[in-house]
């Protein structure tokens, strides 16, 4: 064709197979035209409503406008331009009341303002699902609130603590993250009909704030021929912060279905293969999955900061990029989303290992209740820091477990109930209601589902 241009139908996705069919649908080009069509339909009647053009003409565009796509590519493979081409196909559907089609806008202000209802819908559509795994991130973070599992700091043992309190922080992570991306989508819900340069001179004030209305937009304070990119950088951006967070998440699950560890599994199914060449495996391909996209999705973030200098009233360098990054950044998220509402809801949970884990090296990783016992027998910080610490390296060479150790060594300077309570693992989840309650989540018996204000005992699972 004259321009390049062949019969596009503009996916909501740049992978089809990571696009939820919700997403897919507000980045349609049927959504699209549709959209389209609504900001020059309520345009021509605020154009009415001041008395421009006839309230029959305006009446008449509502009851007979229509747009069908095919046209609308015929006509952009001639003239290269897919606004021009949109409104003469339109103009073609309603005679003579065409002529106030379009009157006194240009293509930003129809493209920008549909543009804003399309990442609005969506935001709300991916908000749905972030709600979800909220839920399911509360559910578990309640079910497994007494289960006890090495803490890791490093990637090493650190000091006990439950897995409820490991899914307690991701879920108020996600519920931040949800909240940012909700505030981004208000701030990008804003709407422009004000003309070539932003001025009104075209088309008055007046008429923009009946299109905004009609769409339930806010009303940009201040535009050029765009919208400021700033607003859409700043979604693309919560965007890619959410998809961080469920990295995070994802990247947790990934390490404690390692081989070694075998605390946490991912779902498989029962006719999923793991490998094509070794029948044993299962590998944690859906959390690899979300970290993958995780890592697009902050590319997509780069590419929307990139777009927010743009030449003086107006270029389109941002137009292209945006036809990518911001359906793409929607529909991956979205499904990132869904994916590990699945992940967590679904995981499988092996508590004895947990527990297992717990006990490494006789309970080596309760040195530091050793050390606050001995602090409190009247030794100074060093030496008894130097003493446990010794305790633990035998322990590792595999003399005795560290509980045996320290019995043995230090009988003379704790007392049986001291050296106890060294050891006591439920201690470790003394603390934990207080995270509970600041995250507004129900404390509950781990056996008989009950809200419990009792001093926490371990659940075996």
């Amino acid at each position: 064709t004259r321009f390049g241009v062949r019969h596009r139908i503009e996916l909501a996705h740049v992978i089809p197979r990571y696009t939820p069919a919700a997403i897919a649908a507000v980045f349609s080009d049927e959504s699209r035209f549709r959209r389209w069509l609504e900001v020059e339909l309520l345009a021509a009647e605020g154009w009415a409503a001041i008395g421009r053009i006839p309230s029959e003409a305006a009446e008449r565009l509502r009851a007979g406008a229509h747009v069908d796509p095919a046209r609308v590519a015929e006509l952009e493979a001639e003239q290269g331009h897919d606004v021009a081409a949109f409104v003469q196909a339109v103009q073609e559907t309603v005679g003579d009341e065409g002529r106030f089609f379009h009157l006194g806008l240009t293509s930003s202000d129809i493209v920008d303002t549909a543009l804003a209802t399309q990442l609005r819908d969506a935001a709300l559509r991916i908000d749905e699902d972030a709600a979800a795994l909220v839920e399911a991130l509360a559910a578990q973070a309640v079910r497994y609130r007494l289960t006890l599992m090495p803490g890791r700091t490093h990637g090493v043992h650190a000091e006990p603590l439950s897995l409820g309190v490991k899914l307690a922080n991701h879920y108020d992570e996600v519920r931040r993250g949800r909240a940012r991306l909700a505030a981004a989508a208000r701030e990008v819900a804003v709407g422009q009909v004000s003309g070539p340069v932003g001025t009104h001179t075209s088309v008055p004030p007046q008429v923009e704030e009946h299109v905004c209305q009609g769409l339930g937009l806010e009303v940009a304070d201040a535009a050029t021929q765009v919208l400021a990119r700033d607003r859409h950088a700043a979604f693309v951006a919560a965007v890619a912060i959410l998809g961080a967070s469920l990295e995070r998440l994802a990247t947790t699950i990934r390490l404690l279905q390692q081989t070694e560890v075998s605390e946490l599994e991912e779902p498989f199914a029962e006719r999923q293969k793991g490998s094509s060449a070794m029948p044993h495996k299962h590998n944690p391909v859906l959390s690899e999955r979300v970290c993958g996209m995780a890592r697009v999705l902050r590319g997509h973030a780069v590419t929307a900061m990139e777009d927010v200098a743009l030449w003086h009233e107006r270029d389109i360098s941002h137009s292209s990029a945006e036809r990518i990054v911001l359906p793409d950044s929607c529909a991956l998220l979205d499904y990132m989303l869904r994916l590990c509402a699945r992940l967590v809801s679904q995981v499988s949970v092996n508590s004895d290992k947990m527990r297992a884990d717990v006990e490494t090296l006789g309970r080596i990783t309760c040195s530091p209740r050793v050390l606050d016992a001995l602090l409190g027998e009247g030794w100074s910080r060093e030496r008894a820091y130097r003493e446990v610490q010794a305790l633990a390296e035998r322990a590792r060479r595999g003399e005795a477990g560290f509980e045996a150790l320290v019995r043995s060594q230090l009988s003379e300077v704790l007392t049986p109930e001291g050296l106890n309570a060294c050891f006591d693992l439920s201690a470790y989840l003394s603390g934990i209601d207080g995270t509970y309650r600041r995250l507004g989540l129900e404390i509950r018996d781990a056996e008989a589902g009950t809200v419990t204000e009792e001093r926490p005992q371990l659940a075996v699972e």
